[in-house]
């Protein structure tokens, strides 16, 4: 009896009880660390002591070699074209293109051959190795992004400026006229002075002026002179006749007299 009821309470090898017991109650109470406040993170990052990398010895590193790029002959050629530009020609502006296309350029470009101005395009490397070993390196600034050039042999700038305000795409940028560089507004200035023939006009006009006056003044004085000596000559006369008119009459006055 004893060993069957201790065979059915106690548990066997290898046997798991149909039911367990959990306990449930109350977990066990963890610190959490709080975050490091971010002023805290910053003046902890700042003075963090950063070693020095300690120096190669000599001989350890090779030398570096410099790899000098020869220009291109097409570049050479683009440089020596420009030094002839500005020698022959006295107008050079400076233009930026601001997506024109294809036809409106063309159309552009016949507008300004009817005033002998022609559009020349390089490329801004090759004008600035020229401009910086030119005399016109105060030009540099403008060269930047897209730019065209309007070169002609006379200072043709009412014309251009004209032709300009039909294609608003293309923004005139400076010039350089007659070896002398021009921001817009001075380009706007030179074009409202007279032209050549008209200023020639008025300098022929005021010195034939002066030489006239000149002649004038010069023949004034003897003029003068002769007039007071003619008047001199009349006066003398009118006394000498008057003279003798009294000497002929002086005897009759005195036998009336008497």
């Amino acid at each position: 009896m004893a060993a069957t009821l201790c065979g059915k309470l106690l548990p066997r090898a290898g046997w798991l009880p149909l039911t367990q017991s959990v306990r449930h109650g109350s977990k066990a109470v963890t610190r959490h660390r709080k975050p490091v406040h971010f002023l805290k993170q910053k003046l902890l990052a700042v003075t963090e002591y950063i070693p020095p990398t300690p120096a190669a010895p000599p001989g350890a590193l090779a030398p570096r070699v410099r790899k000098t790029e020869e220009e291109s002959g097409l570049a050479v050629l683009l440089r020596k074209d420009l030094e002839s530009l500005f020698k022959e020609f006295k107008m050079i502006a400076v233009v930026q293109n601001n997506a024109t296309n294809a036809e409106d350029m063309l159309l552009l470009k016949h507008r300004l051959k009817r005033h002998n101005i022609n559009v020349k395009f390089f490329p801004n490397q090759v004008m600035r190795s020229f401009l910086n070993d030119s005399k016109y390196s105060n030009m540099l600034p403008l060269f930047i992004g897209q730019t065209v050039i309007f070169v002609s042999k006379e200072p043709k700038v009412k014309e251009m400026l004209q032709v300009l305000r039909g294609t608003p795409q293309m923004v005139l940028l400076g010039a350089c006229i007659e070896n002398t560089l021009l921001s817009f507004q001075g380009i706007l200035l030179y074009s409202r002075l007279p032209s050549m023939t008209t200023v020639q006009g008025e300098l022929v006009s005021g010195l034939t002026m002066m030489t006239s006056h000149t002649v004038s003044l010069l023949h004034r004085h003897p003029a003068h002179l002769s007039d007071l000596l003619q008047q001199y000559v009349k006066q003398r006369e009118a006394g000498y006749a008057s003279e003798a008119v009294r000497d002929k009459d002086a005897p009759k006055i005195q036998e009336a007299t008497l």
